[in-house]
């Protein structure tokens, strides 16, 4: 990946496009969380449904505050000392976040990313919704071969790269059990 790909990708989401990037485990397809459009654009993608809530990603844990909030210093202390890393955490989220991102639940699932690629990318545009690159139901792409033969001319950008050579996507947890969900 080139500073020029990386700054397509960058003008695609701003234009409130949907792009496909590179993530610990798979390709992952993203937008600018506060564009519902965009956001919605995914799930029709997808053909998922907004019930099931999606995940945002950021570069730093300060890229979540106005999405997020941490119930009590233990809770802060654990999920930031897993990151950065493949670990997602279901947090409560700030009033105003709106329910295609949350689904059907009163919070949201964060992560700060330690792929390079992605995490440059929020570096430069900040959080971005993470979710599969992929049909509900069909695999998850792992090359941008993949991302084009599953969604075709649909999205705006794929973002070159290589996916990490974990074999399975993030873990996500209870922030406030501590309960592994996937």
């Amino acid at each position: 990946m080139t500073d020029w790909h990386l700054s397509q990708a960058v003008r695609a989401l701003r234009q409130g496009g949907v792009i496909a990037y590179p993530t610990e485990a798979v390709f992952g397809l993203g937008c600018d969380p506060a564009n519902a459009g965009a956001v919605e654009r995914i799930l029709n993608l997808k053909q998922r449904s907004m019930a099931k809530g999606l995940i945002l990603i950021a570069a730093d844990v300060e890229q979540l505050q106005d999405w997020v909030y941490f119930p009590n210093g233990s809770i802060k202390q654990r999920v930031v000392a897993s990151w950065p890393g493949p670990n997602t955490w279901i947090l409560p989220c700030l009033p105003g976040v709106p329910g295609c991102l949350t689904g059907d639940h009163e919070s949201l699932a964060v992560r700060v990313t330690n792929h390079p690629t992605a995490a440059k990318l929020c570096s430069r545009f900040g959080p971005l919704v993470s979710t599969s690159a992929n049909l509900s139901g069909r695999k998850s792409a792992r090359t941008p071969l993949q991302v084009r033969s599953q969604f075709a001319t649909a999205l705006d950008y794929i973002l070159p790269g290589v996916v990490d050579r974990r074999m399975s996507a993030s873990t996500i947890r209870d922030a406030w059990t501590n309960q592994q969900l996937r």
